[in-house]
């Protein structure tokens, strides 16, 4: 019995050895394996394939992002900028054809002047000619119609430049991971890893991905705004028009008739 409780102990204290020696050769190899990039870095972050930043790949990729809030931001001022009041708001057409049918020019030139809406400031251009007769509000209102219209589109190409650039810029990146991808195969002789090869791939397919999120809104922004733009405008041009034509001399009336 003495020697039985002699040998215990130290079986027992063989068998934690064991155990502890076993544990730490499970653990090592995770302690020693890189941390695993996240499904999200892999979408903000480029990196090589042992792990290290990608520096020019991050730099697209970050530019690309820059550029994305900057399409959102552009999108939404325009969209506000263009809505139906700061082109054609109905109080001032009310405003301005009251006065025109009750023959108070002056007050109606003076509430088209003091208006900044796309409408105001046709009517104001209209007006203006009042002492020339018809024809010369007709050109004038077309003028500054046309030169309103010219100055909204204008505004809104940026959209549609940063459609056309930010799938070239996509396209860069995707070339130069291509080219990390490519010397990743010269450097291992022609026998790369495919570990060697995620680095140059991911880089290159996540800048493509970038480049269409920021083309897709832009383009699809600029073409709907400069549609809204173009009906509002040509709406408003009409509604001037039909508010000069009491001024429409009554010989023109009568051959328009004929």
């Amino acid at each position: 019995m003495i020697k039985y409780r002699r040998r215990f102990p130290k079986g027992n204290q063989t068998r934690n050895i064991v155990i502890g020696l076993f544990t730490c050769a499970l653990a090592s190899p995770a302690l020693a394996a890189p941390a695993q990039r996240t499904f999200a870095e892999a979408f903000f972050i480029a990196r090589r394939a042992d792990g290290g930043l990608e520096v020019l790949g991050s730099v697209v990729i970050w530019l690309l992002l820059a550029m994305s809030v900057f399409g959102i931001g552009l999108i939404v001022s325009m969209a506000v900028a263009n809505r139906r009041r700061t082109i054609l708001p109905d109080d001032v057409v009310q405003r301005i054809g009251k006065p025109l049918k009750a023959g108070q020019y002056e007050k109606a030139i003076a509430v088209a002047k003091a208006d900044g809406s796309y409408f105001g400031r046709v009517m104001s251009g209209g007006l203006k000619q009042s002492p020339h007769g018809y024809e010369a509000m007709v050109r004038g209102l077309e003028q500054v119609a046309a030169e309103e219209t010219t100055i909204r589109f204008r505004r809104i190409e940026l959209l549609n430049v940063l459609g056309q650039v930010s799938p070239m810029i996509g396209l860069f990146g995707t070339v130069y991971g291509m080219i990390l991808a490519f010397s990743a195969i010269v450097a291992s002789g022609g026998a790369a890893d495919p570990v060697m090869l995620a680095g140059g791939i991911g880089t290159a397919l996540t800048t493509t991905f970038w480049g269409l999120v920021v083309a897709i809104p832009a383009l699809a922004g600029y073409a709907l705004i400069r549609n809204r733009i173009d009906e509002l405008t040509i709406e408003a041009t009409l509604q001037a028009e039909e508010l000069v034509a009491p001024f429409r001399p009554v010989d023109a009336e009568m051959k328009q008739t004929t």
